[in-house]
């Protein structure tokens, strides 16, 4: 009977480390996804660096292409805050204003620096009548 028991809080034991270990493992890695309200209340939870996600509406007429290498300039909203962004890579191919977007990277300063960004799109795909080009 003891022996069970030492086996049983044997295997217990390694289980709670087991479960321990990839709690702590996972908070390294968690990534926020916040919107700009949000961003903009919990900035002091995110300093500058500190790598989160940012999603909201790309603000329209804000798009700005610098041509020095710097990145594409533009702002992003939820309709309660804005924020600035800097895209230092290349935007994804439906890119535009007005267009839903999921931003990763982090503040400096006031800017968002994003590394990289998504967008989301309808995903009802319609094949266009025969005999039409795809801008019409």
């Amino acid at each position: 009977m003891e022996h069970r028991s030492l086996v049983l809080f044997g295997i217990g034991g390694v289980i709670a480390l087991v479960v321990a270990m990839s709690i702590i493992g996972l908070d390294d890695n968690l990534t926020y996804y916040l919107y700009p309200t949000e961003a903009v209340e919990q900035r002091d939870d995110f300093p500058d660096g500190e790598r989160f996600r940012l999603a909201g509406n790309v603000v329209e007429g804000s798009l700005v292409e610098v041509g020095d290498g710097s990145g594409l300039f533009f702002d992003v909203t939820d309709g309660g805050a804005t924020i600035s962004v800097r895209l230092t890579d290349t935007p994804p191919a439906l890119f535009d204003e007005t267009v839903p977007v999921l931003l990763d990277g982090s503040w400096d300063g006031s800017v968002y620096v994003a590394t990289n960004a998504l967008i989301r799109h309808d995903e009802n795909y319609v094949v266009p009548e025969e005999g039409t080009s795809v801008e019409d």
